[in-house]
């Protein structure tokens, strides 16, 4: 008995699939599928970067008229601004302390989420409502709170004996960055948290039979094997945290709007006020938060090694 295999002209004809097209779209390969993604990208991402950048050149008036070229002026004038190297120092302080609290006491709360307890859904639920609720709202509800005449806070630490008297919270960068630190950190728990409690949810619980069979005590595991199989949520959230925070805009002006003057502006809110007298300046100031972003993740990829479990 012989056995006769087909060609494959004739095994496409009988599909009824021409063999020029047939290669013509596999020579596209997925391009057709990724081409929408990278468009919206060019559109969304690169486009608005390169107008950036090139308005941060031009001299451009309050009213929006371009008046011409103005070289790297902008840029000079900019690093002349008194408030130029605090507003750069505060953005550090801020993304730094906002996003370490907030990893610490995320990592806590998804470790209590995991466990199992009455209430556990509700729980779950509650902490939700930050993330469900606008930021901007959340940041004006707490000025509200924080109020020197009518709000709830002062009104209820006089009763209480604690304070003498009205204490006008967000008019001192002092007492302001504090609370401002607690808004940004309430905003940002719920999704971090989930992040990470996705994480352990995925960790298997024959490891952890494994490791109490080998004698291996609660810290040594928690140490050795929860936190290098939660290493994944832990970068995510990471690094989400780091460039929502470094860009945080409403929770700073729906509280002081980076006032008094720029005592409470990070970067970000700095070239928003710049906005306010020159057009092309806070371009610049735009620019380089731009830079100072994608400087500040490449760095914290290489450190930490992303795809370190890949290879």
């Amino acid at each position: 008995m012989s056995l006769k295999t087909a060609e494959p002209g004739a095994d496409r004809a009988r599909r009824g699939t021409p063999a020029g097209r047939r290669s013509g779209l596999a020579r596209l390969g997925p391009l057709p599928w990724i081409a929408p993604a990278v468009l919206l990208i060019l559109l969304v991402v690169l486009w608005p970067v390169y107008e950036m950048v090139h308005t941060s050149f031009l001299r451009i008036s309050t009213t929006g008229f371009v008046r011409g070229s103005a070289g790297f002026d902008k840029y000079t004038k900019l690093f002349d601004e008194p408030d130029f190297v605090p507003v750069l120092g505060w953005t550090l302080i801020w993304t730094v302390v906002v996003v370490v609290l907030t990893m610490v006491l995320s990592l806590a709360l998804a470790q209590l989420f995991n466990q199992q307890f009455p209430g556990r859904r509700l729980t779950r639920w509650a902490l939700i409502a930050p993330w469900a609720a606008s930021v901007l709202m959340t940041a004006i509800g707490f000025k509200w709170m924080l109020d020197r005449t009518a709000g709830v806070l002062n009104t209820a630490l006089t009763d209480l004996g604690i304070i003498d008297g009205p204490q006008d919270w967000l008019g001192d960068p002092g007492s302001a960055k504090p609370w401002m630190v607690l808004v940004a950190v309430f905003v940002s728990l719920p999704f971090t948290t989930y992040t990470i409690l996705a994480g352990l949810q995925t960790v298997p619980a024959e490891v952890y039979e494994a490791a109490k069979v080998d004698g291996t005590g609660p810290w040594q595991t928690y140490r050795l094997i929860t936190l290098p199989l939660l290493r994944p949520a832990l970068l995510v959230g990471l690094v989400i945290n780091l460039i929502n925070v470094f860009n945080s805009f409403p929770v700073i002006w729906g509280m002081t709007q980076g006032g008094p003057n720029s005592g409470t502006a990070t970067s970000t809110v700095f070239a928003f006020q710049l906005m306010n007298t020159d057009i092309g300046e806070s371009a610049a100031m735009s620019v380089i938060n731009f830079g100072l972003v994608v400087v500040m993740v490449l760095l914290f990829l290489k450190v930490s090694r992303w795809n370190e479990g890949e290879n």
